[in-house]
């Protein structure tokens, strides 16, 4: 047998999955969870803004609402080999379901990855709506059997008692979406920490 006919699983996509695996258990290795999940979300933040940017470019839209935001973020997860879907929505939350971890069965026990779902979701709601608390109430990586992720839309009683990072946009909130409950804007934006 040639080794080039070897039924060896490395392939372009599952190489990938399992470089970024192997990077976040690493990483929390040595800095620990906390630390390695900030360094996460801060590249979810910016694969956000990426993607946001490109659905507006290809839909020639200068905005999305709490509709469109569901729909991109279940079509790009989808795109990256996710299976997210609708539960619910209302004008104060967005619950999603997901049956596949965009990062592969690899996924459990290495929980820093969930920091780069949240703050991708977290990042793009807040950007359209003006503010999101992502609560990722049950995941793959703490060994469910699905994701259950909450995203909270308005900075009220419920979304402070949720376990989660805050996201906030720069731009006003549509109505119905205040970011908090007097609707007074936020002070800054928060580094996202560990919501695993």
């Amino acid at each position: 047998m040639r080794v080039a006919d070897a039924a060896v699983p490395f392939e372009g996509d599952a190489f990938r999955r399992r470089l970024l695996r192997e990077l976040a258990a690493a990483l929390e290795e040595v800095v620990g969870l906390e630390e390695a999940a900030g360094y996460i979300g801060l590249v979810g933040q910016r694969i956000g803004d990426d993607v946001s940017d490109r659905y507006l470019e290809e839909t020639g839209l200068e905005r999305l609402d709490r509709g469109q935001v569901v729909d991109v973020l279940i079509d790009f997860e989808r795109r990256i080999q996710g299976d997210f879907h609708l539960v619910s929505e209302d004008e104060e939350r967005i619950v999603l379901g997901n049956r596949c971890c965009p990062f592969g069965d690899g996924v459990r026990g290495v929980e820093s990855l969930c920091t780069m779902t949240s703050s991708l979701l977290g990042n793009i709601t807040a950007r359209h709506l003006g503010y999101a608390k992502v609560e990722l109430v049950e995941t793959i990586a703490r060994r469910h059997p699905a994701c259950r992720v909450v995203i909270h839309l308005r900075r009220d009683s419920t979304a402070e008692q949720a376990r989660g990072d805050e996201y906030f946009g720069e731009a006003a909130s549509p109505a119905g979406n205040a970011p908090s409950a007097d609707g007074s804007p936020p002070d800054a934006v928060p580094v996202p920490g560990p919501t695993c």
